[in-house]
């Protein structure tokens, strides 16, 4: 089981731009919106991009899907640390409950 976060503790690092937030979607979902700042790391292709999309291994980071029936960002939480990813964890709510908290989405046109 991956480390989590709650929706007001990313809310915070959010705005302190403390963390750095992952989406573990295919692209064509994180284009359609994404959290403010979230950067695409779908699972395919995880491992070849992570080193480019997440360069500095000690950063603290989580990752996000679309709610919390979605385990992408479990699944995503754990390859990164079998990486040496040494900060990760997992907003459980993704998307579903960003929304639902009144908060929109970026697009890439936004961004």
């Amino acid at each position: 089981m991956s480390e989590s976060i709650k929706l007001e503790e990313l809310e915070r690092g959010i705005e302190g731009r403390s963390l750095v937030l992952v989406e573990a979607l295919a692209r064509p979902y994180y284009e359609r919106g994404h959290l403010p700042g979230a950067r695409a790391l779908p699972l395919e292709g995880l491992q070849e991009n992570a080193a480019r999309v997440l360069p500095d291994k000690t950063a603290e980071i989580v990752v996000y899907c679309s709610g919390p029936t979605c385990n992408n960002s479990d699944v995503a939480g754990r390859a990164l640390r079998a990486l040496g990813y040494t900060r990760v964890r997992v907003f459980k709510g993704g998307k579903a409950e960003w929304i639902e908290a009144g908060h929109t989405l970026e697009t890439p046109a936004a961004a």
